[in-house]
C-alpha cells in the first residue's frame, strides 16, 4: 500500500519501489506503476520496513527538493532519517520552543491534548458499558463517562492557565481509574486487583500491564515527532525535566485509551492470565517474557488494523495515527492550523 496524506507519502507493503521519473516520484509494484507523484507536493517519504526499494536517483530528488526520507522498521522504529542540508527543522524547532514559551500558546495546545484524551477515555467507557456483564457495572461506566462529558465542557471554558488544565486533567484520570477494574469481566477482578494507577515500580499486574503498553506507545510517539523535525524534550502540557521527552508525553494523551482498551481486551479474553506476572521482593510486578511477546505481538497486530480517518477519509493503518498527528502538530506550531486530537468513534 502506498498512499500520501499531509504531503507525506507512505510507503508499507513490502516490495513497492520508488524510483525517479524526471520532476517525479513512481511507485511500482513488480513492475507496475501504482502511483505517480510530483516531487514538490511531497515533505516526507515514510518507509515502513526492509522489503522496499528506494532507487538513489529517487532519494537524491528528494533531498534536492527538500523532501526528507525517513526509514522505519514495519513495527515503526525509526532507524534512519535521510535529507538534504537541514533547512526546515531548524525553523520548526525554533517555533516551537518560542511557542512553548508563551503561556497562551502552550495552554492551546495543552488543552488539546486534555480534550483528546478525555474523548477517547469517554469512548472507552462508553465501550466497556455497552458490554457490562450487569447493571451495577453499566450504571458506574456511563456514569464516568457523563463526568468525563462534564469536564469536556469545563476544559472548553478554562482560561488560558496551564496548571488549572493540568488540574483538570488530573481529575480526568482519578475518575478513569476509580473505576477501571469495571472494564474486566466480574470473574478476573479477584485475579487482577487494582486500587488506582501506580508505578515506579507498578505494584500489581494491572499497573504492570498499563506502563508497559505506554512504554511502547511513548516510543512510537518520540519517533513520530522525531520524523517530522519536532523536539519531542520540549512540551506544552507536560513540564520540561532533564531526559523526560515532554512532547512525546503530550501526544500520548489522547491515545492512552486506546492502548488500554488492547490491555483490556487481552485479560477479558484470557491471553494474558495471572501465570504471566510475577511478584518480586520489595511489592514490584513484573511481566514474564513470555507476557512481553503477546503484547509486543498483539500491539503490532493492532497497528496494522484499519479505520477510515475521520479529517482525511482515507483508510489507514492505526499505527500510522501518531505520524498523522505529529505532522498536524508541527503545522499547528508553524501556525498554519488549529491542532485538533484524533477522536475514537
Amino acid at each position: 500500500m502506498a498512499q500520501t496524506l499531509q504531503n507525506v507519502l507512505y510507503l508499507l507493503t513490502p516490495g513497492l519501489s520508488l524510483r525517479r521519473d524526471g520532476l517525479a516520484l513512481r511507485i511500482e509494484q513488480d513492475k507496475q506503476l501504482k502511483l505517480s507523484l510530483p516531487v514538490h507536493n511531497l515533505e516526507s517519504v515514510f518507509v515502513f520496513g526492509a522489503d522496499i526499494y528506494v532507487s538513489p536517483s529517487a532519494m537524491r530528488l528528494c533531498w534536492e527538493n527538500g523532501a526528507s526520507v525517513c526509514y522505519f522498521t514495519e513495527w515503526g522504529r525509526l532507524e534512519a532519517r535521510v535529507e538534504g542540508v537541514p533547512q526546515g527543522s531548524m525553523l520548526l524547532r525554533r517555533a516551537q520552543h518560542t511557542a512553548a514559551s508563551k503561556p497562551a500558546r502552550s495552554a492551546g495546545l495543552a488543552r488539546s491534548f486534555v480534550a483528546g484524551k478525555l474523548h477517547n477515555v469517554r469512548w472507552l467507557l462508553a465501550r466497556s458499558a455497552r458490554d457490562a456483564a450487569n447493571d451495577v457495572d453499566r450504571e458506574l461506566l456511563r456514569t464516568a463517562a457523563d463526568a468525563h462529558a462534564h469536564l469536556l465542557r469545563e476544559l472548553g471554558r478554562s482560561l488560558d492557565d496551564t496548571d488549572v488544565i493540568r488540574g483538570l486533567e488530573g481529575r480526568a484520570a482519578a475518575l478513569h481509574f476509580e473505576v477501571f477494574a469495571r472494564h474486566l469481566r466480574p470473574a478476573l477482578r479477584g485475579v487482577f486487583a487494582f486500587d488506582g494507577r501506580n508505578r515506579r515500580p507498578p505494584r500489581d499486574a494491572i499497573n504492570a500491564l498499563l506502563s508497559f503498553l505506554y512504554a511502547l506507545l511513548r516510543h512510537d510517539c518520540v519517533t513520530a515527532l522525531t520524523a517530522v523535525g519536532l523536539d519531542p524534550f520540549v512540551g506544552f502540557l507536560h513540564t520540561d525535566r532533564a531526559g523526560r521527552e515532554s512532547l512525546a508525553l503530550d501526544l500520548m494523551e489522547e491515545f492512552r485509551p486506546w492502548v488500554e482498551r488492547l490491555g483490556l481486551t487481552l485479560l477479558n479474553r484470557g491471553e494474558l492470565k495471572e501465570a504471566h506476572f510475577v511478584a518480586r521482593d520489595g511489592g514490584a510486578v513484573e511481566l514474564t517474557e513470555a507476557a512481553r511477546k503477546t503484547l509486543v505481538a498483539a500491539y503490532q497486530q493492532r497497528k496494522q488494523e484499519e479505520a477510515v480517518h475521520p479529517l482525511f477519509l482515507e483508510k489507514v493503518r492505526h499505527g500510522q495515527l501518531v505520524f498523522i498527528q505529529a505532522k498536524l502538530l508541527a503545522r499547528a506550531i508553524r501556525a498554519e492550523i488549529d491542532y485538533a486530537p484524533h477522536l475514537f468513534t
